[in-house]
């Protein structure tokens, strides 16, 4: 298939799930993760959660990366915002995820000078265009928006601009699925791999999920067709008691992903010794941070900052939904005290948010009619 009609052409999608039910027949219930927020919202976007048999059921992973950072790092980025002569540059989703008493948009009220931009490379031409001010951008995201926040400060360095930093809150993917299997209170048959972050990292960091824990990884695509085919290709794995790791999104994914890129994230970050997710706790090399040789460009050794850890609010339970225990739909404040317009969680605010996504798809609705029905 080469165009995007043709990954949403109705006839073929009934055929997969016509297989789909097939392979299922033959076996119990089944819990699958996506790992990638992305795939959390095609899924309920497009509606393949109301066409699975009703003993496939899938839960949400880690892989939504604002909805990952801690409350903390939130503060600092507040706090930092909040200065005199400092312009804080961001992307749109992190506008309202929830600090301790306040987000960036509500600094931004109250007189930060706060910034909308959509590549780290327009804080740098800011940067460029107003020397008087300190310009930091809030570097996010997993490996799939690293290679970007690297290539800016490498051009940062190339022109010696002196007022730009990163405050680098950059995760990697492997260690919070590590996290997730290794965690007492969930139970996984196979997982959808992350598309996105696989067309930097490729596939075979994610063989210890085959080796180690023998379950099966199907890295997919985004429309119709890649997910159903991704489960399909999962559904089979675990019917046929393999436990591989797949490639659905060939077209996109090479299974030894970008080398160049991966050069350029090791040229300008290093290992963190530990980071702190939301959720899931403080992991070890789970996060990036800028190497010595670049330290002038690291927000965290410029400026002083708070760097407190701070729980999360007691009703607010993302992190349960983060590990694939609980459905966006079963937390108690779900669709009443938290909604994208006043969320408590960062799983309501982010576009890549499991409860953002059930919220604006409906998903309570349809698991109330499931279980009145």
């Amino acid at each position: 298939m080469k165009f995007l009609d043709e990954y949403r052409d109705a006839d073929t999608g009934r055929a997969v799930l016509a297989e789909i039910a097939r392979v299922a027949a033959r076996l119990p219930s089944v819990k699958i993760m996506e790992v990638c927020g992305g795939h959390t919202h095609a899924l309920h976007r497009f509606g393949v959660l109301d066409l699975l048999p009703a003993n496939v059921e899938m839960v949400h992973g880690p892989g939504c990366p604002v909805c990952v950072v801690p409350m903390g790092r939130i503060d600092d980025a507040i706090d930092l915002a909040a200065r005199d002569g400092v312009t804080m540059c961001c992307y749109g989703d992190l506008l309202r995820v929830p600090g301790n008493r306040r987000n960036l948009l509500d600094a931004r009220a109250a007189g930060a000078d706060v910034r909308i931009v959509y590549s780290p490379l327009d804080a740098l031409a800011i940067a460029v265009a107003e020397p008087d001010r300190e310009v930091v951008f809030l570097g996010i995201g997993f490996e799939t928006t690293a290679p970007a926040t690297a290539l800016t400060v490498l051009e940062a360095q190339r022109q010696d601009v002196a007022n730009f930093s990163v405050l680098c809150d950059h995760v990697l993917i492997v260690p919070g699925l590590r996290a997730i299997l290794s965690s007492p209170d969930v139970r996984l048959d196979g997982f959808l791999g992350p598309g996105h972050v696989s067309t930097v990292i490729g596939c075979a960091p994610f063989q210890f999920v085959a080796d180690e824990y023998e379950l099966p990884l199907v890295v997919s695509g985004f429309e119709p067709l890649d997910l159903l085919e991704g489960l399909l290709m999962v559904l089979r794995q675990i019917a046929e008691g393999r436990h591989e790791v797949e490639n659905q999104y060939r077209r996109i994914v090479p299974d030894d992903g970008n080398p160049v890129a991966m050069r350029t994230i090791a040229s300008v970050f290093e290992l963190r010794d530990h980071f702190e997710w939301r959720g899931l706790g403080t992991l070890a090399h789970s996060a990036l941070a800028i190497r010595e040789d670049l330290a002038r460009f690291d927000a965290e050794r410029r400026f002083d900052l708070p760097g407190v850890r701070i729980a999360d609010p007691r009703a607010c339970q993302c992190g349960e939904v983060l590990k694939g225990v609980l459905r966006p739909w079963e937390c108690k404040v779900f669709g009443t005290a938290c909604t994208p317009e006043t969320p408590i969680g960062t799983c309501m605010v982010s576009s890549e948010g499991a409860c953002a996504a059930a919220f604006t798809y409906g998903g309570k609705r349809r698991e109330v009619a499931v279980r009145t029905s």
